[in-house]
């Protein structure tokens, strides 16, 4: 195998060398824990700080708005969990395609008793802002909608939710897991109460992640023990991970624009490139409103997992748009909510692109998938295509 070629960087990213870099003393020299008021703890609570000041200014936020978490399936249980339960009860709205950290914790608070709306999407798998108005009720207490969904990367339209939201005093959460540090992102703007972000999408390290609580939202812990993070989020704070995530942060600040220019073009290249040489094929989500480096593109009659085995023959690393479950291959939620036909929906691959990525590389899964494809096609039944 002599190219390596990974797309998968909506899954994982690789930690950026100036983020290892700043992470590697709080591994060793300055171990403190940063609750000690001795010098030892005091030198790990500046650099917390630090890194807390570095997310706040890149959301529009404060500081003491920003609280430290585990990942954000963490962060997503405690926005949509902390909201609710600080309420007693009522109306959630949300997504058909939402992330499962967020579309599990509402089916846990149905169990509950609360109420929860699941919006659909059109064939894009954007949200219609009408359809959010309709679902609104006297009882509603929360709106939670992803920035943009992981599979397909369709950016949906927050600031005129969080807009809606405001106007009716509806609390408002965002999963931005997938779009923070690809896209702008102003807490203030947008009129977002919660939002959830991640480190290991950015560039950081894994196992740590945040959420912005805006101060004055009425929320509960989910999260029990000592006194830390303004008694929001008990557990001794992941120094190291903190300090690596807020300094990816300092990077994406300087390097995300100029980037998400690079990458729609490759985006775009990759798939003009595989719509030019291979037949039947179709792009899922928005044409436009998508993040920068996200492309799925679903193959009509072929097992997405046998493109990605394929792939994977020749050093490329994309994702299947469907999942195995208990031994049987089911299509994509988010396709079926969009629509997508199943012919089609068996057939979806995810390239997700990066700073490493080039247009060498775009080049060459081109030319890699077209003979996999065919292959697959084929060997299926007469009739089958």
């Amino acid at each position: 195998m002599s190219r390596r070629v990974y797309l998968d960087h909506n899954a994982s990213t690789p930690v950026h060398p100036e983020v290892l870099a700043e992470m590697v003393p709080y591994f060793g020299d300055v171990f403190g824990n940063p609750s000690s008021v001795h010098g030892f703890g005091r030198a790990a609570r500046e650099a917390v700080d630090v890194a807390r000041d570095r997310v706040a200014t890149f959301l529009c936020a404060r500081p003491d708005e920003i609280v430290f978490t585990s990942g954000g399936t963490e962060s997503d249980n405690f926005g949509v969990k902390g909201l609710a339960w600080a309420r007693g009860g009522g109306h959630v709205i949300t997504s058909k395609i939402e992330h499962h950290a967020v579309l599990r914790t509402c089916q846990a608070l149905e169990a509950q008793g609360f109420d929860v709306t699941y919006l659909p999407v059109d064939e894009t798998g954007m949200i219609d802002l009408d359809d959010v108005r309709r679902a609104l009720r006297p009882d509603t207490i929360a709106i939670s909608i992803m920035h943009a969904n992981s599979e397909v990367g369709t950016i949906q339209p927050v600031r005129a939710i969080g807009a809606l939201a405001r106007e009716r005093g509806i609390a408002f959460h965002v999963d931005a897991v997938q779009t923070f540090g690809k896209v702008e992102i102003d807490v203030e703007a947008f009129n977002i109460d919660l939002l959830s972000f991640s480190g290991h999408k950015i560039y950081g390290p894994k196992g740590v992640a945040g959420l912005y609580i805006r101060k004055g939202t009425k929320m509960v812990s989910v999260q029990h023990g000592g006194e830390h993070e303004r008694r929001r989020r008990a557990g001794t704070e992941n120094v190291p991970g903190i300090v690596g995530l807020g300094k990816a942060v300092e990077v994406r600040a300087r390097e995300m624009k100029d980037e998400a220019v690079r990458l729609t073009a490759l985006r775009d290249r990759l798939w003009e490139g595989v719509r030019a040489r291979v037949p039947d094929v179709r792009l899922n989500g928005h044409p436009t409103e998508r993040v920068p480096g996200t492309a799925n593109i679903a193959y009509k009659n072929v097992e997405s997992e046998s493109i990605v085995l394929g792939l994977d023959l020749k050093g490329i690393a994309v994702s299947a748009g469907s999942a195995c479950t208990a031994g049987s291959v089911e299509p994509s939620y988010v396709l079926v909510a969009m629509g997508v036909p199943l012919e089609w929906a068996m057939g979806a691959v995810r390239a997700s692109l990066g700073r490493s990525t080039t247009a060498e590389d775009i080049d060459y899964v081109v030319e890699s998938v077209e003979p996999i494809v065919r292959k697959l096609r084929a060997a299926l039944p007469v009739g089958a295509a």
